[in-house]
């Protein structure tokens, strides 16, 4: 629609210069297309547009020649092309020709058209110029080739380790510049490594090891994670003090994008130049769109899913362009002549642009009959020479007769006899410039009919035009108005325009016009419009003043489907990440599913079998099935605290502690888990800080580790536990996933086999274990992980195959006094009670209720029992004696074992609880943090040690 609006344009300025000049310029200016009159054989500007203004930048045109105003055109052959129009009188047009511009972002393209004028007498006085800047199309096209060539040689690659060559070539070719690489890094000692780079003739290659810290500091931007693109290396500071280093190898600009894995910068793309360069976004979105495909292909081996993922960004690229392509296989004959072409693939606007539906994978001699002769000559060319052409033809039997511009290249190799095809429908710009041919050779027609005809543009157009004033109202509304929003002309001109803007909208848009007629400047924007049923639509909107300055000139089109567009794609990744959510569950599920199967048959199988000897009197039998129960009991209790510490639900009783003193205790238990063969050594730092932790979750941490690292070393090896205080700056704790601060760590390394990285990446994974079948429940790590990360800390592995392994425990300092905790002798005789004591057992599950009473009660403890925390507060007020309130945590008849206990110390203050629990709730138990004389024991449990508990509370009351 642009270019019809500019061809039916040019033509009303040419006539409309004969008839009144001043109304001419007037139209001229609000015309998309640039426009400019010159006079005489010197070809002397007499007017230009705003549009023309705004191609060429600041320059003195009125008055003055071409070569005078534009000496940077020398050489290109414009000038000479002006003296043949004017010589010969017949018009010059071209599509998309590059112009040399002495601009910043570079060569532009433009749609030209050289139109001879002529005086009263017939005889030629001047030149009628105009055109449209068709810049951002075609770099849009030349990034298009360069993707599509980019995964043609993807496709074709021999190995992934030919891809980052065949990226460098790509961008080197297509950009202009000196080097372009691919190289890894070794991030702690910042030296890239290159295998091989494309280079410009005479430009040195990168091959090999390079020092980056030689070459400034922006080395910690790519750590980061952070896309660099430096114009002038003497002028950034990251590079200023090494600009003579890095012009050496020239580099006095560049562009590196990083690839980080896992937090850590791990390769980088880098493109260079000899001298200063203004990189365009254009050129920035090409290497950043060649460096993540780079990327994705490298991958695509060990990672399948981002090779669908990249499929899918091809896929979506591939469907939505307007632009028609498909990719032909060429048959020849004996002559090497084309006879046929099959269309191999085809995008959804190929079947749009000719009517040919299901033409996919057929020979066009079936999907076309007829179709003319010249087609497949033009593409058997290409497919023969290798060179690409660029052309506009007929089209008889596609859509009842159509006109295509088509751009067509070689797809693959020289001899493959593919080509890939671009090509855009352009019937109606043909049928424009053959009417706009009629109307130059018939200047009789009159203005009317002229006039009609911009009618018809304003008219038929689908967007939105209008003329508004900077008071708030419109004084002319195309029909489009009408056809977008609904709304009848008459209401779009009673009313205020900002009455049909969104409320969230509507300051920004007032805003921007006011820049607009503060800067006499066009402007771009977007909003969202009322429409007449009361819904709303996004419209990108572009506004241009005139000249006297009140009003304006608007054009607004309807972003509904690209908004709708981009909506479904958030949904669909939104799936894609549900998936993988429901993926880890099954994981999951699956795993404790398998382990608790195992345990319930032996709890299972042990009953049956003493209920059998039972019956038949054999009870000299049943110790041996009761300690199989009771051993499998104990398993699916140590698989559920593992399970609730991955989750980092498990209930835990944190103390302050000290490390070294723990480590030190726990020497001898670690001794007889590893073995003779392993030696244990140990590494405390002076000075530790005390942490705030559950002391016994630590140690079983601690053993896991031990016991990981033993089965590491089959043949023997060092184990050495370290202590050691952290400050943990901003950098570090964003690599561990922690908040800046101080921090304790304890490392268990080892001088086993190593992890490869794959195996670092899953170890914390809940049921992933590289153990043999039976040897391990996977859940170790993912235990020690769950705890870390639930006292507020981390767990980190370090690792190199054949040189061992480090697994550190990161926990937050305590500022507190460290607690002096006494070890309970587990083996002395069960304490009794004394005749007199009281314990109120609260607890919903009948069994468990009934266990802890009859188990009391054989210790000689007056016990009462209650079901849920209403009947138990009635007899906690009451005037009974209760020397400890024994509850679950989750009850009930709405009130849980928390709020039980803290109505209960309103009229026993002392009271002593014990609250007993499956998980820790952590909103109901203040997320471990209780009151003074308020306990926790984590289910299931033995009774012995429920004994010593409500002993130990009880006689703290004395």
């Amino acid at each position: 629609m642009q270019a019809e609006l500019c061809d039916l344009g040019l033509f009303l300025g040419d006539f409309v210069i004969e008839a009144n000049l001043s109304r001419a310029y007037s139209l001229f200016e609000f015309m998309p297309g640039f426009v400019a009159i010159l006079r005489g054989p010197d070809h002397v500007f007499e007017y230009v547009n705003e549009a023309y203004r705004e191609l060429t930048g600041l320059r003195q045109f009125v008055g003055n020649t071409v070569r005078e105003v534009f000496p940077d055109l020398a050489g290109q052959g414009f000038y000479e092309l002006l003296d043949t129009v004017y010589e010969s009188g017949e018009p010059f047009a071209a599509r998309s020709i590059a112009v040399k511009l002495e601009r910043e972002d570079g060569d532009r393209f433009v749609d030209l058209l050289y139109n001879p004028t002529r005086d009263a007498n017939g005889l030629i006085d001047g030149i009628f110029v105009s055109g449209y800047d068709t810049t951002d199309a075609a770099r849009a096209e030349q990034r298009w080739r360069a993707l599509a060539e980019f995964s043609e040689r993807l496709r074709l690659a021999d190995s992934p380790n030919s891809i980052p060559y065949e990226a460098a070539v790509i961008l080197g070719q297509s950009l202009g510049v000196s080097r372009v690489g691919y190289g890894t890094i070794d991030d702690p000692t910042a030296t890239l490594y290159v295998d091989r780079d494309w280079t410009a003739e005479g430009v040195e290659s990168l091959s090999g090891a390079t020092q980056l810290l030689s070459y400034g500091s922006f080395i910690e931007s790519l750590r980061r994670g952070e896309f660099v693109a430096i114009e002038d290396v003497r002028l950034d500071p990251r590079t200023s003090m090494a600009s003579e280093a890095l012009e050496a190898k020239s580099a006095r600009s560049f562009v590196n994008v990083p690839v980080l894995e896992h937090g850590r910068l791990v390769s980088v793309l880098f493109v260079n130049h000899a001298e200063v360069r203004h990189w365009r976004p254009d050129e920035l979105e090409l290497i950043k769109d060649v460096a993540e495909r780079t990327r994705t292909a490298f991958e695509r081996d060990r990672n399948e899913s981002a090779r669908r993922r990249s499929d899918a960004r091809y896929r979506t690229l591939f469907d939505a362009i307007e632009v028609g392509f498909c990719i032909i296989e060429l048959k020849f004959d004996s002559d090497n002549r084309s006879i046929d072409y099959r269309l191999e693939e085809i995008n959804p606007a190929f079947e749009r642009q000719t009517g040919l539906h299901g033409a996919a994978g057929k020979w066009v001699s079936e999907a076309a009959p007829g179709l003319e002769r010249h087609w497949f000559d033009l593409y058997g060319s290409v497919a023969l020479t290798g060179e690409a052409i660029r052309f506009e033809n007929f089209a008889g039997v596609l859509g009842g007769g159509r006109w295509y511009e088509v751009h067509a290249f070689p797809a693959g190799n020289l001899g493959d006899n593919r080509v890939a095809v671009l090509f855009n429908d352009v019937t109606a710009r043909k049928v424009a410039e053959e009417r706009l041919r009629e109307l130059n050779t018939t200047l009789e027609a009159s203005v009317i009919e002229r006039t009609a005809e911009r009618n018809q543009v304003w008219t038929l157009s689908q967007d939105m035009f209008a003329r508004a004033n900077l008071e708030g109202m419109m004084s002319a509304v195309s029909p489009g108005w009408t056809r977008v929003l609904g709304w009848a002309e008459a209401e779009l001109l009673s009313r205020p325009y900002a009455t049909f803007m969104h409320a969230d909208d509507t300051q920004p848009t007032l805003a921007a016009l006011a820049r607009m007629a503060e800067t006499g400047q066009p402007t771009r924007f977007e909003n969202r419009i009322a429409t007449s049923t009361g819904d709303w639509k996004w419209i990108e909107w572009t506004v241009v003043p005139e000249a006297e300055g009140r009003n304006f000139i608007a054009v607004g089109r309807d972003l509904s489907e690209v908004k709708t567009r981009d909506e479904e794609l958030a949904i669909a990744q939104e799936a894609l990440r549900q998936s993988q959510k429901m993926e880890a569950v099954g994981q999951l599920t699956g795993g404790l599913a398998h382990d608790f199967n195992n345990i319930l048959a032996g709890i299972s199988g042990s009953l049956e079998l003493m209920s059998t000897r039972l019956a038949q009197g054999r009870i000299a039998e049943l110790d041996r099935y009761i300690s199989g129960a009771s051993a499998a009991a104990k398993r699916a209790s140590g698989l559920t605290q593992r399970l609730l510490a991955f989750s980092r639900r498990q209930t835990l009783d944190p103390k302050t502690t000290d490390a070294n003193a723990l480590v030190n205790g726990l020497l001898d238990l670690i001794h007889r888990t590893v073995g003779p063969a392993i030696e244990v050594e140990t590494v405390g730092a002076a000075g530790l800080w005390p942490t705030f932790v559950d002391a016994g979750q630590l140690e079983n941490a601690l053993l896991n580790l031990c016991i990981n690292a033993r089965d590491a070393m089959p043949d023997g090896g060092k184990i050495t536990i370290e202590t050691a205080n952290r400050w943990m700056d901003a950098r570090g704790s964003r690599e561990r996933g922690l908040e800046p601060g101080q921090y304790i760590s304890i490392c268990v390394s080892d001088t086993g086999t190593g992890m490869p990285p794959d195996i670092i990446a899953r170890a914390f994974d809940p049921f992933f274990t590289t153990k043999p079948i039976g040897q391990g429940t996977g859940l170790g790590l993912s235990m020690v992980h769950g705890f870390a990360g639930q006292s507020g800390g981390t767990a980190k592995i370090y690792s190199e195959l054949g040189k061992g392994t480090m697994v550190c425990i990161y926990l937050p300092r305590h500022a507190g006094s460290e607690d002096v905790q006494a070890v309970a002798d587990e083996s002395a005789a069960i304490p009794r009670a004394l005749g007199t004591e009281t314990v109120m057992v609260v607890d919903d599950e009948a069994l468990i209720r009934m266990v802890a009473v009859e188990a009391l009660e054989e210790l000689g403890y007056n016990v009462i029992e209650a079901d849920d925390g209403p009947s138990a507060l009635k007899l906690l007020n009451s005037d009974a004696r209760i020397d400890l309130l024994l509850s679950d945590v989750g009850l009930p008849g709405g009130m849980n074992g928390r709020q039980l206990a803290d109505a209960a110390r309103v009229k026993r203050p002392e009271l002593q609880i014990l609250f007993i629990t499956g998980y820790a709730e952590n909103a109901v138990l203040n997320h471990g943090h209780l009151d003074r004389g308020m306990h926790v024991l984590t289910k299931p449990f033995e009774m012995d040690v429920l004994a010593r508990r409500v002993k130990e509370l009880i006689s703290a009351n004395r």
